[in-house]
């Protein structure tokens, strides 16, 4: 991946926390971040890897 696509995948990534942040337990962004991005480097839409980075997150509060 060049800079300018991860700067890019970086952003979406912010925009989609702020998201689930608002409602969301307590929990280090790193953690939803990480997920996210994973997601997404694996074909995942933004909107699948949203899910999968809250279902990290519950399992990482379990």
């Amino acid at each position: 991946m060049d800079t300018a696509t991860l700067a890019d995948l970086l952003r979406e990534t912010e925009a989609r926390h702020g998201t689930y942040e608002a409602s969301a337990p307590a929990h280090h962004w790193a953690d939803w971040y990480a997920a996210y991005i994973v997601a997404r480097e694996n074909g995942r839409s933004p909107d699948e890897a949203a899910d999968d980075a809250a279902f990290h997150l519950e399992r990482l509060q379990r």
